[in-house]
């Protein structure tokens, strides 16, 4: 993703501590085996080049599920799944503490492992991991 907008609409589909990772059409896709530390969802009106919403993370406090807002973008992380660019941009009211930044990327290092075990089960080829991340 190589513009990152200013603002955007995000729905949220895990709450903060939630561990029901929904799909695109709100089907279970998996349970995590740890909570997640933010607010997780896509964006609104948006397609990734995975073919689904455009995922965001949403920092601060917890939202409940399909609450809809609109956020400030702060940054994105380099996500590839399957082999497909999957961004999930960095959002919320106030600028990212650095402690909020490593939280945003170990998590989703750990959710690489996760999701490549998946994809494994699932049929699903090509490389799954975090390629980077960069703030605003």
């Amino acid at each position: 993703m190589q513009v990152l907008p200013d603002r955007v609409k995000v729905q949220i589909e895990v709450p903060k501590g939630g561990f029901i990772k929904r799909r695109a059409h709100r089907g279970v896709d998996f349970l995590s085996p740890f909570p997640c530390p933010f607010n997780y969802g896509s964006v609104l009106g948006s397609l990734s080049p995975d073919g689904d919403p455009l995922d965001a993370v949403v920092l601060g406090p917890r939202q409940s599920v399909d609450h809809v807002g609109t956020w400030q973008v702060y940054g994105v992380v380099d996500f590839i799944d399957a082999g497909l660019d999957d961004p999930k941009l960095i959002c919320g009211r106030r600028t990212p503490s650095s402690a909020q930044w490593w939280t945003v990327v170990i998590f989703f290092r750990s959710y690489a492992i996760a999701k490549r075990v998946l994809n494994k089960a699932r049929g699903k080829q090509g490389t799954t991991a975090v390629r980077g991340w960069r703030r605003r």
